[in-house]
This record gives C-alpha cells, sequence and structure tokens, in this order.
C-alpha cells in the first residue's frame, strides 16, 4: 500500500460562510462550519444552562441551543447587558424569525449532528444517573457533608435543652411518663 502524506492532502476546514439580508438591508453571514473544540463548549454550555436538578428541562435546551447557534456560527454580536437575559433574547430573535433563518442558512447535516450529540449527551447522563454506580458514587460524595452536618448536631447538643423538652412533654401528657419503651 503506498502512503500519502498529510500534508500531501491539502486539507483545509470548511470555512464557508452563506448570507441572508434583513429587511433594512443588513446581511447576517452565518458560518457553515464550526470547529469540534467549539461544537464541544456549544453542547457543554447549553446542556449546563438547561439543568434543573438532575434533569434538563427540553424548554430550556430549545432556546439555549438556538441562541447558542447565533452566537457562534453569525456575525450578530451582544452586549453583556442584552445577554442578561438570554431567554428574552431568544424570544426576540425567534418572534423576529431570525432564528429560522440562521436554521436555514446552516448545511442540514451540521444541524442535525448538533441536535443529536445533544440527546445523545442527555441520554447517556440520564442512564448513567440510575446505574448503581451513580448512586454510589453520590454517596460517597455526599458523604462528607452528611458527617459534618452530624458531627456539628453532635457538638451542639445541650442535654439540658432536651431534659426540659422530655419535661414539657411530659407536662402536656398530664404527668404520666412519655417513655413508651416499656
Amino acid at each position: 500500500m503506498a502512503k500519502i502524506t498529510y500534508a500531501s492532502l491539502k486539507l483545509k476546514t470548511n470555512e464557508e460562510v452563506k448570507t441572508f439580508d434583513l429587511e433594512d438591508g443588513r446581511k447576517i453571514e452565518v458560518n457553515q462550519y464550526l470547529p469540534v473544540n467549539d461544537k464541544l463548549d456549544f453542547i457543554e454550555i447549553t446542556l449546563q444552562k438547561s439543568r434543573e436538578g438532575n434533569i434538563y428541562n427540553p424548554i430550556l435546551v430549545n432556546a439555549y441551543f438556538h441562541l447558542h447557534l447565533i452566537y457562534l456560527y453569525t456575525n450578530i454580536t451582544f452586549t453583556d447587558k442584552q445577554r442578561e437575559d438570554e431567554l428574552k433574547l431568544y424570544d426576540c430573535l425567534d418572534n423576529a424569525g431570525i432564528i429560522d433563518k440562521v436554521v436555514e442558512a446552516l448545511p442540514e447535516k451540521e444541524y442535525t449532528d448538533l441536535l443529536n450529540k445533544i440527546d445523545e449527551r442527555i441520554q447517556m447522563e440520564l442512564t448513567y444517573n440510575t446505574t448503581a454506580a451513580a448512586i454510589i458514587s453520590k454517596l460517597i460524595s455526599d458523604l462528607p457533608e452528611q458527617a459534618a452536618a452530624a458531627a456539628k448536631i453532635v457538638e451542639e447538643f445541650d442535654p439540658s435543652k432536651y431534659q426540659a423538652v422530655v419535661d414539657f412533654a411530659k407536662a402536656a401528657n398530664g404527668g404520666r411518663d412519655i417513655n413508651t419503651n416499656q
């Protein structure tokens, strides 16, 4: 088999850009490819922002997914102030039809691959979180915190206050013994 050097292939990353016009004539540029490191960040941040406890909110996944498409694939820039309320920003972009236009300008494979990777990651996490290994790992990671809380309770235990509670309960019980271990 003849060997071929990588350099001789003269491969380049796709830097193609498609555009669409806004009503006022300005052009929105849409990159046709995002490098894999950026895709990893895209997926990670989308899931981080969409997580509620141990599950992902599908409405938030959708909103943040499409916002990150805008942030990473287009030439639209936002101020920090505008990005403070990202869900409001999503609503404005969605209502103006910009999200749909960006999705239309993206290669279908690029868009569906990202959606599929998000879905795969969610499924993997949900599957893992129900395994014995995940449950044991959570118990082990939570154990020091729980032990510290128990130690604090023991440290702050005041026997005189405990006796006062017992005396109150006995008085409330008509003076009868409240000990049920007989």
